[in-house]
């Protein structure tokens, strides 16, 4: 019985030891696999790698020659663009000698065809001045109704019409300058001109004597009153005219009419028409306007 016992101790030490064998020997298998698996893995990434770094490569090589094509594009513009500057360039100087060339060939015909013309001009003078000239017949005048003319007024017999009903004087030649006829003629036009303005402030009186009325408007009263300051401001300017004509009328008797009071020049029958109050020549009241203006301010003399 020890014996049996003994035996299958054995036997199963034996069995154990087997088994811690085969699991070892399994074990060992499995790490040399995972170490395998671990090698391919390992493997496999320097494999992309190198795939990748071959990518890369093909991707500068693609780069140099795509540049290369850009530069040699460039180049090819650049030549062709200097083909077509200087293509420009020729046919601008073609143009150019072209329009010189038919500049000078309009100019030839142009001077042709004068000469033709003045050759053509002569032999026709020539062949008129041979002919006879031929006798014309008397053309019959139409009778008809004639229109009526119109007098229209120059500017001459507009400044020689008749002043305060007086025709201006015409001087006799050699006649001698504010002679008896001359000083009677002013005098009748200081006269005439004298008596108007006398009548304008007799007729002024009376207008406003017999319209004066107190109106109920106050819009009327304002026009009335209006019309009235205008007739009294030009009565005060006629009146004082009416002093220049007075001096001008003792002037006459005095035998000092007609001539200028700053230099005693003679004023001129033509200005004495125009202004016959004038006392002034015209270089004399051309200052004095001058003066006027300059000194309008500063001086009481001029207001």
């Amino acid at each position: 019985m020890p014996a049996k016992k003994a035996a299958s101790k054995k036997r199963k030490k034996a069995t154990a030891s087997r088994k811690k064998v085969a699991a070892k020997r399994v074990s060992r298998k499995k790490v040399a696999r995972k170490k395998v698996a671990r090698k391919k893995v390992s493997k496999k990434p320097s494999k992309k790698k190198v795939s990748k770094k071959k990518v890369s490569r093909k991707k500068v090589s693609r780069k140099k020659v795509s540049k290369k094509k850009v530069a040699k594009k460039k180049v090819a513009r650049k030549k062709a663009a200097k083909k077509k500057v200087a293509k420009k360039k020729v046919t601008r100087k073609a143009a150019k000698k072209a329009s010189k060339k038919k500049a000078a060939v309009k100019k030839k015909a142009v001077s042709r065809k004068k000469t033709v013309s003045k050759k053509k001009a002569v032999s026709k003078k020539k062949a008129a001045a041979r002919k006879k000239p031929a006798r014309k017949k008397p053309a019959r005048k139409k009778v008809g109704r004639k229109a009526p003319l119109r007098r229209t007024r120059s500017r001459g017999d507009i400044l020689s019409g008749p002043i305060h009903g007086i025709d201006p004087y015409k001087p006799r030649r050699g006649e001698a300058y504010m002679s008896s006829k001359q000083f009677g003629h002013f005098e009748n036009i200081l006269s005439a001109w004298k008596r108007e303005l006398m009548f304008e402030v007799d007729r002024t009186v009376h207008h406003m004597q017999d319209e004066a009325a107190n109106f109920p408007d106050p819009n009327d009263r304002a026009t009335q009153e209006s019309e009235f300051g205008l007739e009294l401001r030009t009565r005060d300017r006629e009146r004082k005219l009416l002093r220049k004509i007075d001096s001008a009328l003792a002037r006459i008797d005095d035998g000092s009419y007609g001539y200028c009071d700053e230099t005693g020049e003679e004023i001129g029958l033509k200005r004495l028409e125009a202004r016959p109050v004038a006392t002034l020549c015209l270089e004399a009241q051309e200052r004095r306007e001058l003066a006027e203006r300059q000194f309008r301010d500063r001086d009481d003399r001029y207001r």
